[in-house]
């Protein structure tokens, strides 16, 4: 284990300084691919931050569903080629309930602040 600060703190601390002492002093296309760079460090924070426990619960579900073990890229590889073959579908239980909340964990990361997702917390809350 490294000592503090954090990859987390690090990362967002990088972000900030970009975004509140650099962006102020410059304009244009730069400006736009500094907001880029904010952006893409952001969102490797928050996947920092959420992708243990959301992955943990991703296998959970998988395991569940699937009836066997492996990692979170194996158990999707299974699922897909299940799919594929016709074996499980929307009908089959869980899977629509795995699907929606995977999908959630995943916006939570990559679009936290898309319209939909933040009214559909609210409807989970």
């Amino acid at each position: 284990m490294q000592d503090e600060p954090t990859p987390i703190e690090l990362t967002k601390a990088v972000a900030d300084f970009l975004r509140n002492d650099i962006t102020p002093l410059i304009s244009g296309h730069q400006a736009f691919k500094l907001r880029v760079a904010v952006n893409i460090l952001d969102l490797v924070a928050r996947q920092l931050t959420r992708e243990e426990g959301s992955d943990a619960r991703e296998v959970e579900r998988l395991r569940t569903l699937l009836g066997t073990e492996g990692s979170v890229a194996e158990l999707n590889r299974v699922l897909a080629e299940r799919i594929a073959k016709g074996e499980v579908d929307l009908a089959t239980p869980g899977l629509s309930e795995h699907l929606w909340a995977t999908t959630m964990d995943k916006l939570a990361v990559d679009q936290p602040n898309y319209a939909s997702y933040k009214r559909e917390l609210g409807r989970e809350g």
